[in-house]
């Protein structure tokens, strides 16, 4: 069988005949392993990434940031766990990076490629060529970095790394992704004259991510000046100097576990995900409230979050305009809901992996429900729900909520499985797993099952 056949071979989603009670160690958060991962290939002295997330999106920035002199030497902890050791060198080309269809790595390193000394070719999966890069492109012409994309505004592109970069004010507007925003602050204190970064657009998506970016920087040694912190609306200024070598050790990935705490709403169980910080700039740290106002409880403790069902989703109004990562696990629980859901916010979704909000439309409806697109969202009606196919377009996080579906709705199959290999690459190990444990008594109500 050739691999583009096995790729695409259908998973049978797992049903839970009971509620679950598990406990689900998340892997390392994707967000800050690739952010931590350039940070240290700018910081003057060597430093550590531990528990770092090995997935597809985390080894192709890795193997970029190789491509261009950063020695990265994978090792063990005394613990058993993985743990990166960065030892930042001069950045130099020619080289070749594979951005995949990872934003993180098609954003947030052409800044890094212009301190680069020779040119930097970047290229990726086809889906990544659709994507908008016109933010990154454009502020960094403004900066002083000379960049081929033949007036794109996105890949395939080449820069042309001089060694330095002027830096300076610049205006972006990041209403497409606050990736754009992201990428320049992370490079900002090695531009010669640091960094002024006005976003000019309409409200600005993700903004956590932003914030997880200024956090990390600061933490590194470098001084940010940022709009929370009572200075200009929209305004981020980051001082030249240089940055320090860190010993991290990776939260787990906040938003990964979406699914894992969706499996106790929808069942009427129990998941605990360990090591879930008591503070953090990860998006996936809403989830706590989302799934309290959608039925469930949770609790902080030192053990981690435990998410607990009730055996009853009740439906959901909510802007995800700051955490639209969260929207297609949601929008699977809601689609299980005993009444109807309006998720806005999120138009910006339609550019990422894919157009998340027609795919989620479409795919829900293939089985059954009642979803309309609006222009900023999703409305979903709960209606009986079919098992099928559903298709992921290669979007990890199409995949996962597909999973969540297939715990309510016997016959869910799902296509191309394996694009969870982006960010969650024991997704399947760890979803069964889960279900594996013994069950837990099912909440008043019992597990929620599909109607009809």
């Amino acid at each position: 069988m050739s691999d583009s056949t096995a790729q695409h071979d259908l998973w049978p989603a797992p049903h839970a005949a009971a509620a679950v009670d598990a406990t689900v160690h998340v892997p390392g958060s994707k967000s800050v392993t690739n952010r931590a991962l350039v940070l240290a290939a700018h910081s003057t002295e060597p430093g550590w990434v531990r528990r770092p997330l090995r997935s597809r999106d985390t080894m192709l920035m890795a193997e970029a940031l190789r491509a261009m002199g950063v020695q990265i030497d994978e090792t063990v902890n005394p613990d058993g766990g993985e743990a990166w050791r960065i030892i930042p060198a001069g950045l130099h080309g020619p080289a070749t990076v594979d951005v995949g269809n990872a934003g993180t790595v098609m954003r947030f390193l052409p800044p890094v490629a212009a301190l680069a000394d020779g040119p930097v070719r970047f290229e990726g999966d086809a889906r990544a060529y659709e994507r908008p890069l016109h933010g990154v492109i454009d502020a960094l012409r403004v900066l002083g970095a000379r960049i081929d994309d033949e007036g794109r505004g996105a890949l395939p592109l080449t820069v042309h790394g001089a060694g330095q970069l002027a830096g300076g004010a610049v205006d972006v507007d990041a209403s497409a992704s606050s990736q754009f925003v992201s990428a320049l602050l992370l490079s900002g204190p090695r531009f010669n004259k640091g960094l002024e970064l006005r976003h000019t657009g309409n409200s600005l998506p993700s903004l956590p991510h932003v914030r997880m970016s200024v956090d990390m920087l600061r933490k590194a040694g470098a001084k940010v000046d940022a709009p929370e912190d009572g200075g200009r609306a929209n305004v981020w200024r980051v001082t030249a100097g240089a940055l320090l070598g860190r010993d991290l050790t990776v939260e787990p990935d906040l938003s990964n576990a979406a699914p894992f705490l969706a499996a106790a709403l929808v069942t009427g169980g129990r998941v605990t995900v360990p090591g879930w910080p008591a503070r953090t700039t990860q998006a996936g740290d809403a989830l706590r409230d989302l799934f309290t106002r959608m039925g469930g409880s949770c609790e902080l403790t030192d053990r981690g979050l435990t998410c607990t069902g009730s055996g009853r989703v009740r439906g959901l109004t909510a802007d995800l305009h700051e955490v639209g990562e969260l929207a297609p696990v949601v929008a699977a629980v809601a689609a299980l809901a005993d009444g109807p859901s309006q998720l806005s916010g999120i138009a910006h979704l339609r550019m990422h992996e894919t157009d998340r909000l027609a795919a989620l439309a479409a795919e829900l409806n293939r089985l059954g429900g009642d979803v309309t697109e609006t222009e900023d969202g999703l409305r979903i009606r709960p209606r009986p729900l079919r098992g099928g196919v559903f298709h992921t377009y290669e979007d990890h996080r199409l995949a996962t909520a597909a999973a969540v579906l297939g715990l309510a709705v016997p016959g869910v199959e799902i296509e191309n499985v394996a694009t969870t290999g982006k960010t969650l690459p024991d997704f399947t190990e760890l979803w069964t797993g889960m279900l594996a444990e013994p069950a837990a008594p099912a909440a008043d109500g019992g597990p929620v099952r599909a109607r009809g």
